[in-house]
């Protein structure tokens, strides 16, 4: 089917232009300020509408836990919402919804970020509410107590209750031995029955200073007027002497691992992960990009090998994805699940996935399949750049991991100077059994609804 929308046109013609001539590509431009307190401000002009996007993005995460405290960054999360000396008890809410405004917040491995969806002349609302929360925020002990409750509550739905929660923890468990991406966001049971309101305002105290956050606008608002606006609001807040953090590694071949778990659900699954780069672990290398398009290349869209191949020809699974996170403070995972067909068994979807894999390491992709998957990939990427709010989690993530903004473009060039070799390669060296996880869900009977599933391929953000 041919998609002759608008914006799929203007996205064909710049991914013509850009193949032809990476100068030609309109680069992404961002204003940035950082004041006094080390806060930085990042702006977007757009005016193609009166509206914008406002994120305040705070550098920790789940990965920044400590064993016995899983879970608290999240926690915390959710008490930002439990209103200040000036702003009570969901005022901060009401004043958004009255605003015409959407908000909301999510925490992950190495962030936790707000933010709000107005009309454009009601930013000043926005910095407001969170100058004023980022270090005057009310944390009392009934508020903690109701809301830990909220959080127990949304682990045994996550993860508990669901089989696809559930593999995805005790896989992650397993696939990192040596990095905090081990432990889930959401935290683990024990450390949300034993948290403390205590520690819960000494994590805030520690964390939540204007030198270690910073600002994401985009919209329709003039770049000067958001840094004086940043200053009055933000400002004055003091900053914070942050705690240092060591660099951490993950082991060199750690070994093949594997997990099998049987839980009530409806269908079994299979999960193959290898340990890999990223952006920000492999630093000045195209190892990181190749393996994204190595991604696309077997999972990316309904015409890759893994769809053509093991969904639709060979009919061996119903469901099949790839995820490979490209910005991360340390390395991450390249992670295929799959569901098989019903009457069909893991060992023989195993072994199919595998084929797949290994013919991608015998023989390099053909010039016109790398062709067609980078202009896929560079088409997705223009697509992001069109939405404010894609735009200003792009940002967000890759500023919040130690990366610069600036990435969005060199993604492009980067994916541009991938090779056929470079493919190859990158499946010789990484997706190997020395750096391999494989998890089995198999399903047990079940006579209640706790063994929902979803697809393999949700989100793994914690909001």
């Amino acid at each position: 089917m041919f998609d002759l929308s608008l914006k799929s046109l203007r996205a064909g013609l710049c991914v013509t232009l850009l193949l032809l001539s990476g100068s030609i590509f309109a680069q992404t431009t961002f204003q940035q300020k950082t004041l006094s307190n080390g806060l930085t401000i990042y702006v977007k002009e757009d005016h193609r509408a009166p509206v914008l996007i406002t994120e305040v993005w705070y550098k920790v995460g789940g990965s920044y836990e400590p064993v016995g405290n899983t879970g608290i960054s999240h926690l915390l999360e959710h008490m930002m919402f439990k209103g200040t000396p000036k702003h009570g008890l969901g005022e901060f809410s009401r004043l958004i919804a009255e605003n015409g405004g959407k908000e909301n917040a999510f925490t992950y491995d190495d962030f936790t970020a707000y933010y709000q969806q107005l009309a454009a002349d009601k930013l000043p609302l926005a910095f407001e509410l969170e100058a004023d929360r980022m270090r005057h925020l009310n944390l009392n002990a009934a508020d903690f107590n109701e809301e830990i409750k909220v959080v127990r509550e949304e682990r045994r739905w996550r993860t508990d209750n669901n089989p696809i929660g559930r593999m995805h923890e005790q896989f992650l468990s397993q696939a990192y031995v040596a990095l905090p991406y081990h432990t889930p966001t959401v935290g683990w049971p024990a450390d949300l029955q034993n948290i403390s309101v205590e520690e819960l305002r000494a994590w805030y105290q520690r964390w939540y200073a204007p030198n270690n956050a910073f600002i994401v606008v985009i919209g329709d608002v003039k770049a000067d007027d958001v840094f004086k606006l940043a200053q009055k609001d933000f400002g004055p807040l003091k900053p914070m002497l942050l705690p240092v953090t060591n660099p951490q590694q993950e082991l060199i071949n750690p070994g093949a691992r594997r997990i099998n778990l049987s839980i009530p659900a409806q269908v079994p699954m299979l999960m193959i992960g290898y340990n890999v780069p990223t952006v920000m672990s492999d630093k000045n290398s195209i190892d990181p990009y190749a393996l994204d398009v190595l991604n696309n290349i077997l999972a990316g869209g309904d015409s890759a090998r893994l769809q053509q191949n093991l969904v639709r020809h060979q009919e061996l699974a119903s469901d099949i994805g790839i995820d490979y996170e490209l910005y991360k403070r340390f390395s991450s995972l390249f992670v295929i699940a799959a569901v098989p067909q019903q009457g069909v068994s893991i060992e023989t979807l195993e072994k199919a996935i595998r084929a797949q894999i290994k013919s991608v390491q015998q023989k390099p992709v053909s010039a016109e399949e790398l062709a067609r998957v980078k202009r896929n990939v560079i088409a997705n990427n223009i697509y992001q750049q069109d939405s404010i709010e894609d735009l200003a989690e792009t940002v967000g993530t890759i500023t919040a991991v130690g990366g610069d903004w600036r990435e969005i473009d060199n993604y492009v060039a980067q994916v541009q100077k991938v090779t056929p070799q470079d493919v190859q390669r990158v499946a010789q060296q990484y997706l190997v059994p020395a750096q391999e996880t494989v998890g089995v869900l198999t399903p047990l009977p079940s006579n209640t609804n706790d063994a929902a599933q979803s697809s393999p391929n949700g989100g793994t953000y914690v909001r």
